[in-house]
């Protein structure tokens, strides 16, 4: 018992491994006994089956026991998450249902038309009956509500007058805000007045400055330009530049005055005076037309005369032209015997209808005669709308009877708005005249081929290739220009509108994608697809069709993959096969975001949505600074505003982060340089001396323009410098490049002489010094912006006899270096965008506008009243940088009355010096007019991650910086004397 303690523990010596081993774990169990209860313990396991087999008698914790099967025994392959407890609200699902995205109002299936679709199908194999046109205007001149009366009489079923429907506004922010965002493709089957049939290839163009750029792809593929003019506010700035543009890409244009119904209704002109604000509004246009056309060119005129104008109120459903109106006539009164043509040319101008002599005449019968426009037009027209707003309904019924309008009896009861509609609608029927017009001033597929090819085609234009393209032949080998890239409403997929200009493309064919950087030499930017789909778009759906003939406008499917912007599809036999020129679009993205996901786990997510807004938007630019923000560039706060939009629900479903909006800036300089500055190559074999000045005035803008190009050869580069801008011939023919890109407003130039280098042995090394010149140009010294305006003249070069002291990792970056130097000692300076505003407003409120453009930097340079209207159109420039939420103070001073349009007009010089260090910057304070351009340069160099000053030793070389320090004591000893 001493072996154990009071509470039976064993106390005692250790025991044996052989007396433990012996004993056993049962405690003196007799051996054969286990046995036997074991033999018995299997029989009775044999006995439960299998699922006995496999347990046993261990004790399984509460927390072991397993009551319920795991997810992956019942979902085999399900992702488990697992999370807190607290990390999602409880009336969030944990798992979320899937929603389809839709951010259109596309119908799935085709309404009934007048026609079937076979005829639509028939009528793209027959060029000739083609007619493709883009529908430009300033925002709410009507341009989407016009289109839908051309939609309107291609549809059996009749549409609620009392509603507005928008048909080209396919997406759903578009019909919220109330404004067009994308280009919308139409295509219609109308008929002109003779009732032959044509195919009218339609794009409706935003009418809001910063979207300008779908408005450029849409003149790429269109034959002729449509311009819609509100008949009251008349040629806005938006109107301007749309005719300017229309007229850079030649094409004939056609005038829609639109919203008569203003001049009736809100003016309440007389007929006679209304007559003279029309005439009015022509002169305009043609005053634009004429200033803007190159003078070895005559000038297009526009006039009812010629059949160029049409009038229309798209709000009440009609148009007409001289023509069709005069068909009218002569359809109402055949017992006369008038000739329609005859009749349309007589009723506009200085004519009169003499009742003495029942003939027209020049000659003006009375001092009470009108002219013939407004006896037999607008008269009539005034009389209608008089009658159906005044008269009851009863009256109004034999009026219409008279007229030969046919109205129901429910229909004389609606509103005065829907029952004028159905009236005039029904009136002037479908809208011929504008099909006549269209049909005879924009030229055919066929006859239009050949300015289209020669204008935008890079390549040779005597190959076969460019001659089967410039007589739109059918059977040739493939060419296409995409322009656009719409995506489908969930935003997964993209459709290209392409213009076949020979050949035909068909839904299985491979075919190659040349991008905007492919050329015959590098083919890297290509790639082989196959072609999915092929669709032609009639709004708000979409017409399959297996193949599609030169001369249509077609969305293709499948062939977006490798497409950033614009591209060329050729077939895969085409080996001599160019591309089309990229677009030039007339306006400037200045507008920049920093955006960045909410959840850094998010930023895949993120860069694939930028990667697609950069390719639905043309003007979108999207880029990584050295800092590794993500950086967006557009045109103006509506602009990014739609940006942000697609990016946060269409493209992705992510929580984005914004920044405060900048502006992009440039650098340049205003004085030449100091002294010539130099460089050495780091093995100290080669050296490079160059000078930096301001170019000539307008220069920049002749290059970016396509006025000069680098690539003509020496004589015609020399010819034009010579010519223009009165250089000498020597400097003129030794033009090296543009920068940073073939088109960039800085120029490089050699200025050695013979005499004293070797033209040879630098000859060597020029493709490395452009490469240099382009990438200082691309990242400017000052915040790492582009140069702009800078020309560098090469005054000297040592240049190395071996080839393997002279390669590319030598003379690129000392290129690079002695150009920045050059354009430190040239007395640099930042420029800043300015936005051209034009401003519309009631008289009583130009007084309170003044006051909002001056606080933000703005300097008013045109103010006068708008003929004809209660309006003044106001004129100013307003920095970018201050215009941030401009148009919102606007409306805030001026109650909602004055509306404005902001677009990029030119750059200017930010006061100050940017590196006067002596400027003390402030912190939550607005810096003074001479310290701007340090206050700019120190936070752009701040964002992107650089120190806040330019260190000027990291571009001088020694011996450079001891010239400099001599430079430096010549000038004291000179101002001491």
């Amino acid at each position: 018992m001493d072996n154990y303690d009071e509470f039976g523990n064993y106390i005692g010596p250790e025991l044996e491994d052989s007396d433990y081993s012996d004993e056993g774990d049962f405690g003196g169990v007799d051996e054969n006994e286990y046995d036997g209860n074991d033999r018995q313990m299997m029989v009775h396991d044999d006995e439960m089956g299998d699922d006995a087999a496999t347990s046993d008698n261990r004790i399984v914790l509460h927390e072991d026991k397993k009551y319920y099967p795991e997810a992956e025994e019942v979902f085999p392959g399900v992702k488990t998450v697992t999370l807190d407890q607290d990390a999602q609200d409880l009336k969030e699902p944990i798992i979320k249902p899937v929603k389809p995205k839709n951010f259109s109002v596309l119908q799935k299936e085709a309404p009934e038309l007048v026609y079937e679709s076979d005829f639509l199908t028939s009528l793209m194999t027959t060029p000739t009956l083609i007619r493709n046109i883009a529908i430009l205007g300033q925002l709410h001149h009507g341009k989407t509500v016009f289109v839908d009366t051309l939609v309107k009489a291609t549809h059996a079923g009749d549409w609620d007058p009392a509603k507005e429907v928008r048909y080209t506004d396919t997406r759903k922010d578009e019909q919220e805000r109330q404004l067009s965002i994308k280009s919308t493709a139409v295509s219609l089957v109308l008929e002109n007045i003779k009732s032959k049939s044509y195919l009218l290839n339609i794009l409706d163009c935003p009418g809001h400055v910063n979207f300008s750029d779908e408005s450029t792809a849409a003149l790429r593929v269109a034959d002729g330009a449509v311009i819609v003019v509100d008949a009251v506010e008349g040629v806005m700035m938006g109107t301007e530049r749309l005719i300017k543009h229309a007229l850079q890409a030649r094409l004939p244009i056609c005038l829609v005055i639109n919203k008569m119904d203003r001049l009736i209704l809100e003016l309440k002109l007389p007929p006679q005076d209304a007559y003279y604000k029309i005439i009015h509004t022509l002169e305009e246009v043609n005053n634009i037309i004429v200033a803007n056309t190159h003078s070895s060119q005559l000038p297009q005129r526009i006039s009812p005369e010629l059949g160029n104008v049409c009038f229309a109120a798209g709000q009440h459903g009609w148009s007409f032209t001289l023509s069709s109106f005069a068909a009218l006539y002569c359809a109402r009164h055949p017992r006369f015997g008038l000739d329609s043509a005859d009749l349309a040319k007589r009723l506009w101008g200085d004519w009169f209808y003499s009742e003495e002599k029942s003939c027209f005449t020049r000659a003006k019968p009375g001092n009470s005669a009108v002219r013939t426009f407004v006896q037999y037009i607008l008269e009539p027209l005034y009389k209608i709308y008089a009658h159906v707003i005044g008269e009851t309904p009863e009256d109004l019924l034999i009026i219409f009877k008279q007229l030969g309008i046919r109205m129901k009896g429910s229909e004389m009861h609606l509103d005065p708005r829907p029952l004028m509609q159905l009236a005039l609608s029904r009136f002037f029927g479908k809208p011929n005249g504008f099909v006549e017009m269209v049909v005879q001033c924009v030229p055919s597929p066929v006859e239009g081929a050949d300015l289209k090819v020669s204008t935008a085609y890079t390549g040779y234009l005597t190959s076969p290739l460019a001659q089967s393209m410039r007589s739109c032949s059918a059977g040739a080998p493939l060419m296409c220009n995409v322009v656009k890239l719409y995506n489908s409403p969930d935003g997964n997929k993209f459709y290209a509108l392409t213009r076949i200009y020979s050949g035909t493309v068909a839904v299985g064919q491979r075919v190659k994608v040349l991008g905007e950087s492919f050329t015959a030499e590098d083919d890297e930017d290509m790639a082989v697809v196959e072609v999915t789909g092929i669709s032609v778009s009639v709004g708000r759906f979409f017409l399959e069709v297996s193949s599609a003939t030169a001369g249509n406008w077609v969305l293709l499917e499948g062939v977006d993959g490798p497409i950033k912007k614009t591209a060329t599809i050729t077939d895969m036999h085409s080996e001599d096969a160019y591309i089309f020129k990229p677009l030039q679009f007339d306006n400037t993205s200045v507008f920049k975001l920093a955006v960045e996901p909410f959840n850094p786990s998010e930023l895949p997510k993120m860069v694939e949505a930028l990667r697609r807004i950069n390719k639905t938007y043309p003007l979108v630019t999207t880029k990584v600074e050295e800092s590794g923000e993500h950086v967006i560039l557009g045109t103006g706060e509506l602009y990014m505003d739609c940006v942000m939009h697609d990016l946060r629900h269409l493209y992705s479903d992510i929580e984005v982060k914004v920044a405060d909006p900048v502006v992009a800036f440039c650098e340049t300089v205003v004085e030449s340089s100091a002294l010539n500055c130099f460089s050495e190559t780091p093995n100290k074999k080669n050296k490079l001396t160059m000078l930096a000045e301001p170019m000539e005035s307008g220069l920049a803008a002749d290059i970016e323009r396509g006025i000069v190009d680098i690539s003509w050869d020496k004589k015609t580069i020399g010819e034009f410098f010579k010519g223009k801008y009165d250089w000498d011939l020597l400097s003129a023919r030794n033009v090296w490049a543009f920068g940073p890109e073939n088109d960039g407003p800085n120029l490089l130039m050699n200025n050695t002489l013979p005499s004293e280098v070797d033209q040879k042995l630098l000859g060597t090394v020029r493709d490395s010094m452009v490469q240099g010149f382009k990438w200082g140009c691309r990242e400017g010294p000052l915040c790492d912006e582009p140069m702009r305006n800078v020309k560098f003249k090469i005054l000297d070069a040592s240049i190395a006899r071996e080839p393997i002291h002279r390669g590319g990792g030598q003379v690129i970056p000392t290129s690079r270096r002695t150009a920045y130097s050059a354009f430190l000692m040239a007395t640099p300076r930042l420029m800043e965008p300015m936005y051209s505003v034009e401003i519309q407003a009631p008289a009583d409120c130009v007084q309170a506008i003044y006051p909002v453009l001056a606080r933000r930097r703005g300097h008013i340079v045109q103010d006068a009243p708008k003929p004809g209207t209660p309006f003044y159109s106001i004129k100013a420039f307003i920095p970018v940088m201050d215009s941030f939420g401009f148009e919102t103070d606007l409306r805030s001073y001026s109650l909602g009355q004055a509306f404005c349009q902001q677009v990029f007009d030119h750059w200017a010089v930010v006061p100050g010096d940017p590196l006067d260090r002596n400027v003390i910057l402030h912190l939550l304070e607005p810096s003074p007019p001479l310290a701007l351009a340090r206050d700019f340069m120190v936070k752009s160099r701040r964002r992107k991650g650089l120190s806040e000053d330019v260190n000027i030793n990291k571009y001088f070389d020694d011996s450079m910086l001891l010239e400099l320090a001599k430079h430096e004591a010549d000038r004291e000893m000179e101002m001491m004397e």
